[in-house]
C-alpha cells in the first residue's frame, strides 16, 4: 500500500425558432464519449460534446487545416439548431482525447457554451436537448444539488475499494471516456506495475469496487487517476452515467436523473 497523506482508496489495477424547447439534435454514445454536429468558429464537423470541460476547444489539427494559428480567439458556436455568440475558444490538440473515435473529431464543446440552458442528455438512443431557463418541461426522477467546480458541474458520489470510502463532489462529465476517474491524493492503484499510465496521458484502467451516484451502485467500472483539483474527488464519466437520463439544470443549480437500466 503506497502512504499518501489523507484518506485513501485503492483501486485494484486491472488489465486495461424558440419555443419552449431551445434545440435538439442527435448524438452518439461511442467509446464512452458523447459525440455531436456542431459548427464552432466556423467550422463544422464531429464535435465531443463534454459538460466536464470548462472551456469549448477546436483540435489543433482541424484548426490548422482551416486557416486558424491563434491558440485562442472568439466565435459564434451552433448546436441543435441554437447559436450562441462571440464564445472564447482555446485551440488545443485533443490527439489524446480522440484517438479512439471512429471518426474524426473537430473539437470538444465545454460547459461555458452550456451553461445558460437547461440540457437533457439521452444515450440510448443518443439525443440531446437545450431548453431556455424556466421553460423546460417537467422531468421526474432523482433530483441533486449540482455545483460548479472550475466552471464544471459537480455532484455528490462515492468511491469504494471495499474498505474505505471516498464521498465528495464528482465532475459530472459526457466526454470523459473512462467510467471513473479518482483524484490521486484521496486514491492509489497499488497494484499497478506503471501507475502512471492511469492518469489520462496514459492507457490503461484499473478496477473500482464500486460506485454510488443518484442511489445505485454500480460495481467493478474502469477507473482512473487525475491529478488533485480543488475539491473534487473525482470525474464521472459516461459509461458510468449511461444508465441514467440527464438533465443539466444550470441556472436552477440541478442535476435530475431518471434510471433507465
Amino acid at each position: 500500500m503506497s502512504l499518501i497523506s489523507g484518506p485513501i482508496l485503492a483501486i485494484l489495477a486491472a488489465a486495461a425558432p424558440m419555443a419552449a424547447r431551445a434545440g435538439e439534435a442527435a448524438c452518439r454514445f461511442e467509446k464512452g464519449v458523447i459525440v455531436v454536429p456542431a459548427e464552432v468558429a466556423g467550422i463544422g464537423g464531429e464535435y465531443i460534446l463534454d459538460t466536464g470541460a470548462a472551456q469549448t476547444a477546436l483540435h489543433e489539427t482541424k484548426a490548422e487545416a482551416e486557416g486558424i494559428s491563434e491558440t485562442a480567439l472568439s466565435g459564434d458556436v451552433r448546436l441543435a439548431g441554437i447559436k450562441v455568440v462571440g464564445q472564447a475558444l482555446t485551440v488545443e490538440d485533443l490527439d489524446v482525447r480522440t484517438w479512439n473515435l471512429p471518426t474524426a473529431v473537430a473539437g470538444v464543446i465545454g460547459a461555458d457554451v452550456l451553461k445558460g440552458f437547461v440540457v437533457d442528455v439521452d444515450f440510448a438512443p443518443c439525443r440531446i436537448r437545450l431548453f431556455l431557463p424556466g421553460r423546460a418541461p417537467p422531468f421526474g426522477g432523482t433530483a441533486l444539488p449540482m455545483s460548479l467546480e472550475n466552471g464544471r458541474p459537480a455532484v455528490e458520489a462515492a468511491a469504494s475499494d471495499g474498505v474505505r470510502e471516498v464521498r465528495g463532489p464528482f465532475v459530472v462529465a459526457t466526454g470523459a471516456n473512462v467510467p471513473v476517474r479518482l483524484a490521486d491524493d484521496l486514491a492509489d492503484a497499488p497494484g499497478a506495475s506503471r501507475p502512471s499510465e492511469l492518469y489520462p496521458d496514459g492507457v490503461w484502467l484499473a478496477k473500482l469496487v464500486s460506485l454510488t451516484f443518484a442511489g445505485l451502485e454500480q460495481r467493478n467500472l474502469g477507473a482512473g487517476l487525475m491529478k488533485p483539483e480543488g475539491d473534487v474527488a473525482g470525474m464521472l464519466g459516461g459509461a458510468a452515467l449511461s444508465r441514467f437520463r440527464l438533465r443539466f439544470d444550470f441556472p436552477a443549480g440541478r442535476f435530475l436523473v431518471v434510471r433507465v437500466r
